[in-house]
């Protein structure tokens, strides 16, 4: 049964980035909400009640690694201290190409996919197919 994709987080300093992505998404699937951080500490600051109720949880995060404040590493080290965290599943999506950093994102159980800046309709278009097919 394929599962409705009702709201992705996106968690990214970078403006462009954020409007771009959205504006993707929302060409591709056009039902979307979004819960928009600028970093890692406001997102965990937002989500951290959400999780705890286990309510109004997103469906998917997109994360960025390097952010002021609170980066990605920080923000996912903060994330598997909570339980229900586990069912949100993670993408990191970056425009670092360094294999260490891949590598460090296979670590954690909750990163799906890494994916590589720039995003492309192509590259959402399979990342919404993947979540709607996720029991």
């Amino acid at each position: 049964m394929m599962k409705k994709i009702k709201t992705i987080c996106i968690i990214d300093d970078d403006p462009i980035f954020r409007f771009g992505t959205i504006k993707m998404m929302e060409t591709v699937q056009l039902s979307l909400n979004f819960l928009v951080y600028k970093n890692g500490k406001d997102a965990y600051d937002q989500l951290l009640p959400k999780l705890q109720l286990n309510t109004n949880l997103p469906d998917a995060i997109l994360l960025d690694l390097n952010m002021p404040v609170m980066d990605g590493w920080q923000f996912l080290d903060e994330l598997v201290k909570i339980s229900m965290a586990e069912n949100i599943p993670i993408y990191i999506v970056s425009s670092s190409v360094d294999n260490r950093d891949i590598k460090k994102a296979k670590t954690y159980k909750m990163v799906n996919k890494y994916i590589i800046k720039p995003f492309s309709i192509p590259k959402i278009k399979e990342l919404i197919e993947e979540l709607e097919n996720q029991d």
